[in-house]
């Protein structure tokens, strides 16, 4: 609805606007600040459709091809830009840490990790961020929209590196390596969990029994044994579990869907749990002892049902 009101008054001359979005651009008037930049050249503008004007000149140029690796580029100065990629030029030098750039576009979005600065605000809910990726990605959140799609499986994500992540399930890419003990990992998060087994930190603590954890994820997952929450919610039946890894071995029972192959004979299994079990009768394994008498068994149950034989009362004479 168009009420004609436009609370949002300019501090420096008093124009009103109808949305903080509209004041915001209309500030840059009095601050000169630019914060829309051209990836391609570096040129950077007030107005964000001002930017996108701006692009064409570089979409509607004559594309040369790049003698080093074959890439076609729009305009001369764009390729002299994109030369550097190869040559290792970084004319570009940021005057707080001296970090070195290709473009200046990348040092004027590196210098607002010092500046603290963020001037890219979500229409939404007015977070801010210091760079128009991150904005875009977050956006999403808002609208839903998941435009990077798995070419494999066709599963579809809101950010390129959340696919390009998914990914590695299929590939079975593991680029992050532990420098201790060689173990691959598929995610930085995960490696940078799997070090702190081998520093012995364990940083977050259960505000209820006091027990500690290495990663956060795992905090979160214990504190439900106290609370008794079972958030992830079976969307068939409805019965709720603590852990997502649980919710997933229940929907097999919906699905039928068997992933745990035995590697000798074939058969297929809904839980790893079910297929290391069976695994036993292939290899003889014997792994639960009974304590009265010593037989051992291949499976807890057998156990349990071994065992009554020994507390099952004599009957009378």
């Amino acid at each position: 609805m168009h009420t004609g009101q436009k609370p949002f008054v300019c501090e420096t001359c008093g124009k009103a606007f109808a949305s903080r979005s509209n004041l915001r651009s209309h500030e840059r008037v009095h601050t000169g600040e630019k914060p829309f930049i051209c990836e391609t050249c570096g040129k950077a503008f007030a107005v964000k459709s001002n930017l996108r004007s701006h692009e064409r000149v570089h979409t509607l140029q004559e594309k040369i091809v790049c003698e080093t690796c074959g890439k076609a580029i729009a305009g001369k100065h764009n390729l002299r830009l994109h030369e550097k990629v190869h040559t290792g030029e970084k004319p570009f030098v940021c005057e707080t840490c001296g970090k070195a750039f290709s473009l200046r576009a990348n040092l004027i979005r590196h210098e607002r990790v010092h500046t603290g600065e963020k001037p890219f605000v979500c229409e939404f809910c007015g977070k801010a961020f210091a760079g128009q990726s991150h904005l875009r990605a977050h956006e999403r959140m808002h609208t839903g929209e998941k435009p990077f799609e798995c070419q494999i499986c066709g599963k579809a994500f809101s950010t390129r590196r959340d696919v390009i992540r998914h990914q590695r399930v299929h590939t079975g890419e593991k680029p992050f390596v532990c420098e201790t003990c060689g173990k691959a990992f598929s995610q930085r998060s995960i490696l940078k969990g799997h070090i702190k087994v081998h520093t012995g930190e364990k940083p977050f603590v259960c505000e209820t029994c006091g027990k500690v954890f290495s990663a956060r994820s795992n905090l979160c997952k214990h504190e439900r044994v106290h609370t008794g929450e079972k958030p992830f919610v079976c969307e068939r039946c409805g019965k709720a579990f603590s852990t997502p890894a649980n919710l997933r071995k229940h929907e097999r029972v919906h699905t039928g869907e068997k992933p745990f192959v035995c590697e000798t004979c074939g058969r297929a299994f809904s839980t790893r749990d079910i297929l290391c079990q069976h695994g036993r009768v292939h290899t003889g394994e014997k792994l639960f002892v009974c304590a009265t008498c010593g037989k051992a068994l291949s499976t807890r149950n057998s156990l349990i049902r071994h065992e009554r034989v020994h507390t099952r009362k004599s009957p009378c004479l």
